[in-house]
């Protein structure tokens, strides 16, 4: 069954090219453990929210922008893989990242339909 692997994540309007060459260079290594799509959105149309919302939830800063991102797995197994390998493969070592991870949010997601 497909897995998908969601973010969000505060970045700084202005790393916004060092992002773009951040997920350029992980792709490659998420092709390697088996992802079958990598989309990395920035978020143009984000409305402020007053109980619920994305900038809230990434707890958004003056001057950075929500960017929401998918990874798209044939199945939870591959998925943990790779994830499990951040650790000891020494590809992962030489990632930058623009972000603040602590406010990145993630989660694993079943897919229940697909267009």
């Amino acid at each position: 069954m497909p897995y998908v692997s969601g973010f969000l994540t505060p970045v700084k309007a202005q790393d916004k090219d060092r992002y773009i060459a951040s997920a350029a260079k992980s792709w490659p290594v998420f092709q390697k453990y088996g992802c079958l799509e990598q989309v990395e959105t920035w978020g143009v149309d984000v409305p402020p929210g007053k109980v619920t919302g994305f900038d809230l939830a990434v707890k958004l800063e003056p001057g950075e922008v929500v960017v929401f991102s998918w990874l798209k797995w044939p199945d939870r197994a591959t998925a943990d893989a790779c994830f499990a390998t951040m650790e000891t493969d020494p590809a992962w070592k030489d990632m930058d990242m623009p972000f603040d991870g602590k406010r990145m949010m993630w989660g694993g997601f079943e897919v229940i339909f697909g267009g």
